[in-house]
């Protein structure tokens, strides 16, 4: 029997059981497998390690382990560039389009209402949410860990809490995203873009008393739903500049479902 030992850093951790955070410890192989699958194995999946060091040398995933090694896992760096150290990907992981599985619709709403990105259908397999991830190079947020790790998946997050304010606060200090808000640009319902419109051409499909009192509208350029600065407008802009700060407090109350601008 070979024995190698291995240490998680960071949030990492948060996939250990308590005696195995922050420490060492040993991971006993009768032949060497690729450091990846070790990782794996562990619980880590592998859209959330950046840098694995065998020896103090950076490896790839594909790096088969040896008797005595000694491993260091990191997770992914958004503050500092470790390309010259050994980046496992060859680009950040960092994008700012997703797409998310389906325990994540709220957050999906969320984000939406932030203006990113963010594919979203309560009826994706596994599958195809690993497809779309991949092909699309979109990062995968979800709440299970086995999804992220599927061979095909490269740009991954497992989200860790189950509060959906809560979540919308995590992904955008994990991805460093806070500077790069656009509210009110996408559609609650569709993910389209939402394009400025006039009264003449959404009259047909807006309320009389709409009609009379407003005057600025959007129109989502792929679904065709409108929106105009309602009842729930102001709500949402309180729970926006909440959120949109570098170190934001969970917000007491957030809109109703979260509610859109408002809409025909």
């Amino acid at each position: 029997m070979k024995q190698l030992s291995i240490r998680f850093y960071a949030e990492l951790n948060d996939f250990l059981p308590p005696e195995r955070r922050m420490v060492p410890f040993d991971w006993l192989f009768h032949v060497g497998p690729p450091v990846r699958d070790v990782i794996e194995s562990l619980g880590v999946p592998h859209t959330e390690v950046d840098l694995i060091l065998v020896n103090g040398r950076p490896v790839e995933f594909t790096h088969a382990v040896e008797d005595g090694d000694r491993i260091s896992v990191y997770p992914v760096f958004e503050s500092i560039d470790i390309a010259p150290v050994g980046r496992l990907w060859p680009r950040p992981l960092r994008q700012t389009r997703f797409v998310l599985d389906v325990h994540l619709g709220r957050l999906a709403a969320y984000l939406r209402m932030l203006g990113f990105d963010s594919l979203y259908r309560n009826d994706y397999p596994d599958r195809e949410l690993a497809r779309v991830s991949a092909d699309e190079e979109r990062i995968l947020l979800t709440r299970d860990r086995e999804l992220l790790k599927r061979a095909v998946v490269t740009r991954g997050y497992y989200v860790r809490s189950t509060n959906p304010r809560q979540q919308l606060v995590e992904v955008l200090r994990r991805f460093d995203l806070f500077n790069s808000t656009a509210p009110f640009a996408r559609c609650l319902a569709c993910n389209g873009l939402l394009l400025p419109a006039t009264l003449d051409a959404v009259r047909d499909g807006l309320p009389p008393r709409i009609r009379e009192t407003h005057r600025e509208f959007l129109r989502c350029e792929a679904c065709a739903r409108v929106y105009w600065k309602g009842s729930h407008y102001a709500r949402m802009r309180k729970f926006v500049e909440a959120i949109s700060s570098p170190a934001p407090p969970v917000p007491p109350a957030s809109p109703a479902a979260p509610a859109r601008p408002r809409s025909a």
